[in-house]
């Protein structure tokens, strides 16, 4: 079993898995980003897969009705080492890539050429839970047994990608960016496909009613998580930079599992510590606990 410190390192005070390369991490700015890029962004366990899936489909649709080739879903993009560049720099256009970095740490050119950015919100209460499984079960992150345990390390962000409340206020000066769609997982499970038509306006892709509700069929999470256990999954070109276990991804999806977990102590200190962060992001005020 592999030592904490051989698991997690950090950078720049965040705590990244070592899948994560240091040189890769000291080296974003190199990325040579594209104009039709788009970028995928979200606190770890916060809904990225399904926010792929859906982007995947609706290119998929577009393209089909065009005679075009299929949009590209890379890795993350502070996923491996800086040799990752070149492989990237050979992929065909348009690339849809996922990160978990917070807006500062973003390679510079995709904000200078203002590439398409959907940023994904969880409520973190639910963010915490879910990622806590993913650390039980993960053999690429330290061992953490007691949601206890867990839980203060969230509370004080050391958990991979650091504190959520950072990652929330990184983006929050950004969310009336022209090239910036906020998108909250709890009103995706509410009304999916409000959120499709968001999206496909978002990317100016025109799309039928019938061509919309088609792809919220396909990106549902029990159409996502039947399909995925019949795929091979390839460890080096995955959404996740933290596992390609199809199985640690698609855990249950609700709204509201916080509930099942959180004592009336931790939920009141969680409230309060959040509180005392968050008060003034309108980001938060926006989010739903329950479903």
């Amino acid at each position: 079993m592999p030592s904490q410190s051989a698991l997690v390192h950090t950078f720049n005070g965040i705590p990244f898995s070592t899948r994560s390369s240091k040189e890769l991490l000291h080296t974003l700015d190199s990325f040579e980003a594209r104009e039709d890029d788009v970028l995928l962004v979200s606190y770890p366990k916060s809904g990225t897969h399904w926010l792929a899936e859906i982007l995947k489909n609706l290119y998929r649709t577009q393209q089909g009705a065009n005679g075009c080739g299929t949009v590209t879903l890379t890795s993350p993009i502070e996923f491996g080492d800086p040799s990752k560049y070149e492989d990237l720099r050979n992929l065909p256009s348009p690339r849809l890539i996922p990160t978990h970095l917070n807006y500062k740490m973003l390679p510079v050119q995709l904000k200078t050429k203002k590439c398409k950015m959907i940023y994904i919100i969880r409520n973190p209460k639910d963010t915490a839970v879910s990622l806590y499984h993913y650390y039980k079960d993960n053999p690429n992150l330290p061992t953490v047994d007691k949601w206890t345990t867990f839980l203060e390390m969230f509370l004080r962000g050391e958990v991979v990608c650091g504190s959520w409340c950072d990652h929330i206020v990184s983006w929050e000066e950004h969310k009336n960016d022209d090239n910036v769609l906020i998108l909250y997982y709890e009103t995706m499970k509410k009304d999916p496909t409000e959120c499709v038509e968001q999206i496909s306006t978002f990317l100016g892709v025109n799309l039928t009613s019938e061509q919309i509700d088609d792809i919220t069929r396909k990106s549902s999470f029990n159409e996502m998580k039947e399909q995925a256990q019949k795929e091979k999954v390839d460890a080096n070109n995955t959404v996740c930079a933290l596992t390609s276990n199809k199985r640690l991804i698609f855990r249950k999806g609700t709204v509201g599992d916080w509930k099942n977990h959180f004592s009336t102590r931790q939920n009141k200190l969680f409230d309060e510590r959040f509180g005392e962060r968050m008060n003034s992001s309108e980001l938060a005020k926006s989010i739903e606990y329950e479903s």
